[in-house]
């Protein structure tokens, strides 16, 4: 079925396109899920909370403001971050034993592996190991701006700075491959 039938059928209450919907972008959305979250039953939790999110403001989808997988990707992004932030969150993963510090370092660092489970990866190297960092943190890993300049020890104005410049020339890789 073509994306944008699939998609207007969504926004009509369509059932069977919100399964579809779902089984198209279930696992991409999950891997950035837990690529912030790195908790699977959280992350699972959350999928469902993100789907629901999906069915409920399928009309404020607008094709002209960008791509749908991006819309439903923020969508999955700013849930995740939200719940990372929370004190609940925050409060259940106090009570972490020392050995599992490792474990989580290890797979925060290494989340440009998974980015290619939305294909990603062919424009990320593209655009430089700066942007390619800086978007990871930002994007990927939900780091905000700030904890993202203090982890690259740069001024907050230029992480906002380079954020932008970095965007525009994934978009500008993405819209002409």
């Amino acid at each position: 079925m073509q994306q944008d039938l699939l998609i207007s059928r969504l926004q009509a209450g369509d059932e069977k396109a919100f399964e579809r919907i779902y089984f198209l972008y279930s696992e991409s959305l999950y891997g950035i899920i837990y690529n912030i979250i790195r908790d699977e039953k959280v992350a699972e939790e959350l999928l469902q909370d993100v789907f629901l999110k999906i069915w409920n403001n399928a009309s404020s989808y607008d094709p002209k403001k960008g791509r749908f997988f991006t819309w439903v990707l923020n969508i999955a992004r700013n849930a995740s971050i939200d719940r990372l932030r929370s004190k609940d969150f925050k409060n259940s993963k106090g009570n972490l034993r020392s050995e599992n510090f490792e474990d989580i370092l290890v797979a925060q660092s290494n989340s440009i592996g998974k980015i290619d489970a939305i294909g990603l990866q062919k424009y990320l190297d593209r655009i430089g190991p700066v942007c390619k960092r800086l978007i990871d943190l930002l994007f990927f890993k939900g780091f905000t701006q700030k904890e993202s300049a203090e982890e690259l020890d740069i001024p907050l104005g230029t992480v906002k700075s380079r954020n932008r410049v970095c965007i525009d020339k994934l978009r500008a890789h993405i819209i002409s491959p």
